[in-house]
């Protein structure tokens, strides 16, 4: 395994992608659990032979892959549908990472976990949790400018996720996401050296 594991999170629009870019120009690698999730229903994966197994040959497109359109009305419609979908992609998500991390040949490396909070329990492994942070209401102006939706849906976005608080109470260290892209960069900067120092500690003492 990588010597140190870092989970990131943070919620919507909070700019989780511009603190991972600022890790990998530090020479860090980053593994996405977004990434992770489209990798494991690939064509020709047991993923996706699981996921038609269950729901039938329909949900997949003229190409062969998923028809994620289709099958996104499908579980927003159905909760048992969802729970049926999330039992067969998420464990693979948390195999694909952690996979990851045993052959990372970096210092420490970051997996990148949206919903964290609400899986932390398959997450003990891992060393720190960074929360990228900003307040509810930058996040409401982002989703607004970047998704083009109105207030009432963005602020609908936000409920559906874990709360603000929340993901601050698992946090062993937070990035504050509201200002310039140079002040996220020295924050990052800051960190690096710090899980740097802690995994060569940890690599000591094993």
């Amino acid at each position: 395994m990588a010597r140190y594991v870092i989970a990131l999170t943070g919620g919507v629009a909070a700019g989780k992608s511009a603190v991972t870019r600022c890790f990998e120009a530090l020479g860090i690698r980053v593994y996405d659990a977004d990434t992770a999730a489209r990798e494991v229903i690939e064509p020709g994966t047991q993923g996706l032979a699981s996921i038609v197994e269950a729901f039938g040959k329909e949900v997949l497109g003229s190409d062969g892959r998923l028809d994620r359109p289709a099958m996104r009305r499908r579980i927003f419609a159905d909760h048992d549908a969802r729970h049926t979908l999330e039992a067969i992609v998420h464990p693979r998500v948390r195999q694909w990472l952690r996979d990851r991390a045993d052959a990372d040949p970096g210092p420490y490396c970051l997996l990148a976990i949206p919903l964290l909070v609400e899986n932390l329990a398959h997450y003990r492994w891992v060393d720190r949790v960074l929360v990228v942070d900003v307040p509810e209401a930058e996040q409401i102006r982002r989703l607004i400018a970047r998704d083009g939706v109105d207030e009432t849906l963005a602020r609908r976005m936000l409920a559906s996720q874990a709360s603000r608080s929340e993901r601050l109470a698992i946090a062993d260290d937070v990035i504050d996401n509201s200002g310039a892209l140079d002040a996220v960069a020295a924050q990052v900067a800051t960190l690096d050296a710090r899980y740097r120092a802690l995994a060569a500690s940890a690599q000591a003492g094993r």
